[in-house]
């Protein structure tokens, strides 16, 4: 599916503590791009097959020629996504399936080496870029904010002082957006891997029966990506503006096997509720675009994960889905992992307009409230509040 708007992957990791000591047996094999499934508690409905544009085998150990490591992963996924974001492109990779099947650690990974995720691997190559390509005419602008979504209130993961309830806004020309959200403006990796960090631990996690550290709400990193180019004859500037969107969304859970109770149970209905819009979202698109007709009506109000992400499922974008499974914990009857490959497996067909973002003369008025009217860059770590209305 070489060129396709939506890119598709699985990941299957290996088995939890958990899963170990209770003897699990992995229900799910790979060959090539094909992911087969078995339950063995219906023999009879035999092995599924899926293919997507990727299937990782990450279950085993780096010796197995099959596995996929973080690195790997990032260069199919997060390389082709960069390469779209330096022509022009609006880019979203966003991580998908149930609590602890391993999302979080393909977003971000780990601090040791060979663990890093898709995230400050991209953060990286991005000023590796910048630093190649830049020269007197042509100039780079970095900018980053980051957010979560918890029990369906926007909390802003780089202001200490923020308590969440950042209101949702729509610009005409420009979409979904957060009021008031920070957006910091980098200089090198080392600015983007403090700002991670500070956000990470801000992040809002808690233990449960299948989850030490399960993270409780959606999590959006956001880079505003600008390139200006001045020609020396004409004197006249053009700029190009990208958004790379890179999402941790909350595991789906059922709260018999979660454990959860009290505020545990509150959130998790809230997550799946985010999670079953995305799904309503996706199954609207897909089935429009095997139509061939515009949909009637698209859900993308009723939750604010998909209101933020209307752009990145139904609009100017180039989405990169990836569904974390887990290998032994499998239930085919409809429940939430299931939902992670059925999801993006239907979401390939999702239709897409003109995805690179326009090529204008740089003028600061050009689009009121937008990502050109947002002025010179800052230093790192001088607060700029989003200011369109």
């Amino acid at each position: 599916m070489a060129g396709a708007s939506v890119k598709v992957a699985v990941r299957v990791r290996p088995f939890s503590a958990r899963e170990s000591s209770r003897q699990a047996k992995c229900v799910i094999q790979m060959r090539g791009n094909t992911t087969c499934i078995t339950n063995p508690k219906l023999p009879k409905d035999g092995t599924k097959h899926f293919t997507f544009d990727y299937s990782y085998w990450s279950h085993t150990s780096e010796e197995d020629p099959n596995f996929a490591s973080q690195r790997r992963v990032y260069q199919d996924i997060g390389e082709e996504m960069l390469a779209h974001a330096f022509e022009g492109y609006n880019v979203c990779i966003l991580a998908y399936g149930q609590t602890g099947a391993g999302k979080s650690y393909t977003m971000m990974g780990r601090q040791e080496p060979g663990q890093r995720g898709i995230i400050p691997q991209l953060c990286e190559d991005l000023f590796a870029r910048v630093a190649r390509e830049g020269s007197p005419e042509l100039s780079f602008s970095v900018e980053v904010s980051y957010l979560e979504i918890y029990c369906e209130r926007v909390r802003d993961l780089l202001n200490p002082k923020s308590r969440g309830g950042l209101r949702v806004r729509e610009h005409p020309l420009l979409g979904p957006y957060v009021q008031d959200l920070s957006r910091l403006a980098v200089a090198s990796f080392a600015d983007i891997a403090d700002l991670m960090d500070s956000g990470n631990k801000a992040r809002t996690v808690a233990a449960t029966n299948m989850n030490e550290t399960s993270s409780r709400s959606h999590a959006v990193f956001s880079i505003v990506f600008s390139q200006r180019r001045q020609d020396p004859l004409s004197e006249l500037a053009t700029e190009k503006v990208s958004r790379i969107s890179l999402v941790d969304l909350a595991g789906s859970e059922r709260a018999d096997a979660s454990g959860a109770k009290g505020i545990r149970l509150k959130e998790g209905a809230n997550i799946n509720k985010s999670l079953t819009t995305l799904g309503k979202v996706i199954s609207a698109l897909a089935e429009a675009t095997s139509k061939k007709k515009k949909p009637e009506f698209i859900p993308y109000r009723d939750s604010v994960l998909t209101w933020l992400l209307k752009e990145n499922l139904g609009g100017n974008s180039r989405t990169a889905m990836i569904a974390a499974l887990s290998p032994g914990r499998l239930q085919l009857r409809g429940d939430a992992e299931h939902a992670a490959v059925r999801g993006p497996h239907e979401a390939d067909p999702l239709p897409r307009g003109d995805q690179r973002g326009p090529e204008r003369a740089a003028d600061p008025r050009a689009a009121p409230g937008g990502d050109a009217a947002q002025g010179a860059a800052q230093r790192p770590g001088k607060r700029k509040k989003s200011s369109q209305s």
